[in-house]
This record gives structure tokens, sequence and C-alpha cells, in this order.
């Protein structure tokens, strides 16, 4: 088959394809090109799904009557000038692309009033044809209508989704900007509908709302960190405000919306021993770098970025949002039913997850082992600085608590200064000693050493086991020797589980590498210890004097992160003097005293 050189039209319609996929595409350019002009007021409207019409006005720059026909040219654009200037890009758009893209397969009417011009232009390109510039009427802006979208493409048409897909995508993109600069009043029209609007008034409840819903967005913790050469800011949510996908995750860097599946595992990472098994947080990122250090020539969409040192904006994203949790974090709270007064929306949110975490005690809701969608499993946290650090050691976890009984031998009773607490005693010793042994990975490993050695038979594949994973099992504490055959001679355990046999703990560690499929380095060690912890905790139905009852709870207010298990379950829910005065009717109109 001959070589021969494509035509222009053809060449256009291949690049167009490389930027703009779906009407939603068209959208993302066009508000990049309105904020880079510096507009304050954005106006969006679409009309069967982005496919019959796109508009976008705005209050910017504008452009000079004679730059028209040049913003429809490839590679033609005001924010670049050399090769050097890409490791330095600080505005959102910069390809020169864009524009010529949409030309090339719709209708397009682009209509420009610079500021200091005293009329408009109109200039009109269809699939790549123009028409002569003509003088039009129009306000200090600029407008631009794209009618048809693949009129000309109309195989480009069948790949894209239903119609109201298609406008879901489009609000959720024009959400996505409106929090990213929230001095900028954006209104988005679908349909000749309004979708929402914003003030521009920068009111962080209203933008938020428009992704999480108003109920949702006043129970998100404000996050603010610096660190030399990283500004982090923004919203997570508490640990008892979740999501069943990780979708509600979302970042930015320069005001840059981006995607990065490593940046969600970081933030989930920051979550561990809070979270069900399933159940995602929420948030919004704002990271803030100087643009040297980012790299956001990558992709034609502009929606992936390279970072120069990306393991330091991790650890900070994870140091940023654990303190926030930790430092913000509440005890779930009780509110009987029988009570007179109604919770509120995040009552019952809180009252919810006290309630899931009772049915946490089920099998079901046990780690899992398979990935989640859409990424790696999250990783533990076993950083000395964020279990160990002296900052976090000063924020107050749980109030003083005094030990007052134990109910049905599986809950302590706790007086605090407001009101009572509920400790599950499994769920607590949990906690406690997961974060010996994760403290223990820091250092050197605190064994018992056995009075007398304990010889062990064991399977041939737990044989295979103990071989694969010796280094593991010294880490954590054990001190093994071969014997030869299937025999192995134990010297010394972890010294957390002085309580059980040798036999006995050696055979749960066995039970918990065999489960694993995947190498157990870095976080899954911390994997291994929450399923040892679990096996190992103090069990519901176990009767504890008084001076256990109390060590317990003395234990637990030491833990950096004493409110919930490794496994996410809560270790204690909280009944306050105020439930119990209106429970006791002493408390609202009722009350007669």
């Amino acid at each position: 088959m001959a070589i021969r050189l494509l035509s222009d039209e053809v060449a256009s319609q291949i690049a167009a394809g490389e930027v703009i996929e779906r009407p939603a595409s068209v959208v993302k350019e066009l508000v990049e090109n309105s904020l880079d002009a510096k507009a304050t007021n954005i106006e969006v409207r679409v009309e069967g799904g982005g496919v019959r019409l796109i508009e976008v006005i705005d209050d910017g720059c504008g452009m000079a009557e004679a730059e028209l026909p040049l913003a429809v040219m490839r590679h033609a654009t005001s924010k670049l000038s050399s090769a050097q200037d890409l490791f330095n890009i600080a505005t959102l758009g910069f390809r020169g692309e864009a524009l010529a893209s949409i030309a090339s397969v719709a209708r397009v009417t682009l209509i420009s009033r610079a500021q200091d011009a005293e009329r408009a232009a109109m200039y009109v390109v269809e699939g790549g044809k123009s028409t002569p510039l003509q003088a039009h009427s129009h306000p200090k802006g600029t407008l631009v209508r794209v009618e048809d979208l693949f009129f000309n493409v109309p195989a480009r048409r069948k790949f894209l989704k239903k119609e109201s897909t298609e406008k879901r995508v489009i609000e959720f993109l024009c959400s996505q900007y409106a929090i990213a600069f929230p001095q900028v009043r954006f209104k988005l029209q679908q349909d000749r509908h309004p979708s929402f609007q914003t003030t521009g008034k920068g009111d962080w409840i209203e933008l938020l709302s428009l992704f999480f819903g108003r109920d949702t967005a006043r129970q998100l913790l404000n996050v603010e960190f610096m660190e030399e050469g990283i500004s982090l800011h923004g919203f997570i949510s508490p640990f008892n405000v979740t999501s069943s996908h990780r979708n509600d995750i979302l970042f930015y860097v320069n005001q840059r919306p981006i995607k990065d599946n490593a940046l969600a595992s970081a933030f989930i990472k920051a979550y561990h021993g809070m979270l069900m098994v399933g159940r995602y947080p929420l948030g919004v990122l704002f990271i803030g770098l100087p643009v040297h250090e980012v790299d956001v020539n990558v992709h034609p969409t502009k929606a992936e970025v390279r970072f120069r040192d990306k393991e330091r904006i991790f650890a900070a994203i994870v140091r940023a949002v654990r303190r926030t949790l930790i430092s913000s974090s509440p005890i779930p709270q009780v509110y009987p039913s029988l009570s007179g007064a109604s919770p509120s929306a995040a009552d019952l949110q809180t009252q919810q997850f006290a309630t899931d975490g009772k049915r946490a005690i089920d099998p079901a809701w046990q780690f899992a082992h398979e990935e989640p969608e859409g990424g790696t499993e999250p990783a533990f946290d076993t950083s000395q600085e964020e279990l160990g650090s002296g900052v976090l050691k000063g924020f107050v976890q749980i109030p003083l608590l005094r030990q007052i009984g134990q109910v049905a031998n599986a809950y302590l009773i706790a007086e605090g200064p407001d009101g009572i607490y509920l400790i599950d005693q499994h769920a607590a010793h949990e906690r406690i000693l997961f974060e010996k042994m994760i403290h223990q990975l820091k250092a050197e490993p605190s064994s018992q050493i056995l009075l007398e050695p304990v010889v062990v038979q064991v399977a041939s594949y737990d044989n295979t086991l103990i071989e694969k994973e010796v280094d593991l099992l010294r880490k954590i504490g054990f001190q093994l020797e071969p014997f030869g055959g299937n025999t192995w001679i134990i010297r010394a355990i972890p010294a957390i589980l002085e309580r059980v046999s040798p036999q006995t703990a050696l055979k749960a560690v066995l039970d918990e590498l065999d489960e694993d499929e995947t190498p157990l380095q870095h976080d899954h060690e911390a994997k291994l210890i929450a399923r040892i912890c679990k096996r190992s905790a103090i069990k519901a139905g176990t009767s504890l004097s008084p001076q256990e009852q109390e060590a317990l709870l003395r234990d637990l207010q030491a833990c950096e992160a004493p409110r919930s298990c490794p496994h996410g379950r809560p270790t204690m829910i909280h009944l306050s003097v105020d439930t119990l005065e209106r429970q006791f009717n002493r408390k609202g109109p009722k009350s007669q005293l």
C-alpha cells in the first residue's frame, strides 16, 4: 500500500479525537479558556446533552478582532512562547489545540470584544471551513457557540452515552471548576432549565453542596497543611460519613482538577483503621505546588499530571488528612428512638454508624482480600510519624474515663465528664494490641522468651509457608529454628501474645499468612498484625476483674486512634447527659421538674 500525506481536514479530525472525546470535553476546554481570560462570570448553556448546542459566555478580557481567525488555528496560543514555558505552566490551557479541534468537528460561532475595543467581532467556522469576519454587537468578553457536534463524523456520535449521561458528566465537570474558582460566578443551564448557579462569594457550603449535598457538606472537616514547597487545603469527611465508591475523592493541583489513583490511595491510607470494609471517605483536596514541580503536559485532555517528587506529596496528604481526623473526629453518639427530641440529619448519620458498628461483629465485616474497584487496596498507615509522633500525641482523643463495670461480659461501662461511655472490650483490645505491634515494627521486636522451647510439627504446606515468611515472623517477635522435616522449635513468641500457647500463636499467624495471596510487605504486614490482634484480643463473653477493666481503659486512652479498632468498628459509643435527661423527662417541654 502506497504512503500518502493526509489532508489537513482528516489530520484535524484525527487530532480532534484526542482532545474532544465527548460534549463534556468541549465544555471543559471552553470553560478553561474563560478562566484563563480572568472571567468573573461564566454562563454555560447546553442542549441535547451537548450534541445540539454548547454555548459558553464570559466577561473575560476578550480577543482583538484580528486574533479571531488565529484562535481557531492549530497550535495558536497566547499562553506559550517557547519550549521552556512548558515547564512553567500557570494557566489551565496551553496547547493551542482546543478551538481548532472543536471547529473541525462542529459548527462554531466565535464572538468576542476586547476590553479596550469599541465593538465586537464574529467569526464562524463549520467543519474547519471559515467565513469572513463580521462586526457584531456584544458586551466585553467572549461567546463561543458550538452546534451540531460531530456532524461531519457521524461514527463518533454512535459512541456517545445516553443524553442523560452526557448531561450528568457536564454538570459534574462544571461543578469541579466552580469549586476550584470560588470567586467566579458560574451558571449552568441544560435544555433551558437551570442546573445550578453559584454566587461567586466563596461560600464553601454552597460549593461543596454541588458534590455532596448540603447535609453532608456541613459535616466535612477543614484541612489546612503547609510544608516547604507544598500547601494543602480542602475538606474531608469524618470517619462516620462514607461512600460506597472512590469517586467522591476529588483532587486539584494548582486549581487544575486531576485524576490520580495513587493520590486517592494516599488519601484512603490516612483513614486506615477508621472505616468499614468496602466504605470510602469523601473529600476535596487542593494541592499547591511551584509550577516547575509538576508537569501538566502529559495527556491532551490535561487531566493527568506528573510530579517531580511524588512520594513527598503522598506523605503530605497522609499526614494532613490523618492529623485532621484524629483531632476532629467525634465519638459515635447514642440517640434513642424513645427520646422526645428529633435528632438532626448529622445525628442520624452518626447513630447509623454506631448501629453498623454493632453489626460488624458478623464475619462478613472482616477484612476483604480482593482489591476495591478502581485501584489497589488502601494501604495501612504504619508510619512512626502518624502513630507515634509528639504532634499527634498532643491531641486529646477521648476524655478521662472512670471505670464502672461490665455488661454481658462484653461491654465496659465508664463515666466521662459529659455522660456514659460503652466500650466494646474486644474492639478496644484489638486497637491496643494493634498499636503496640505496629510500634514494634519500627523498633526491635518485643518477644517473650519461653522457659522451655516448644517443639511443633506442622503440615507440609505450613512448613513451606514458614520457610517463605520466616523473616517476617521474626520481625513481629517469633524466634523459630528448623528441627528437621516439618518440625520447628519455638523459642520465643510476640510479647503481646504471651497469654496464648506457643502452638496456638504460631497456628493463628500461619492461618492469616495462608489467607493472603500477595507478598506480606509494607502495608500487608499491618494487615497481618490486624488479623492477629483480632484473634488474640479479649473475646466477648470474657469476664474481666475491676483491675483488668481499669487497665483496658487506661491502655485505650493511651492509643493514638482509640475510637475504632483496626478493622474500622467503633470501640465505644457515647450516651450524653443531655440524652439521659431527655429519656427521664427531665429536660424539654414535658419536664415537670
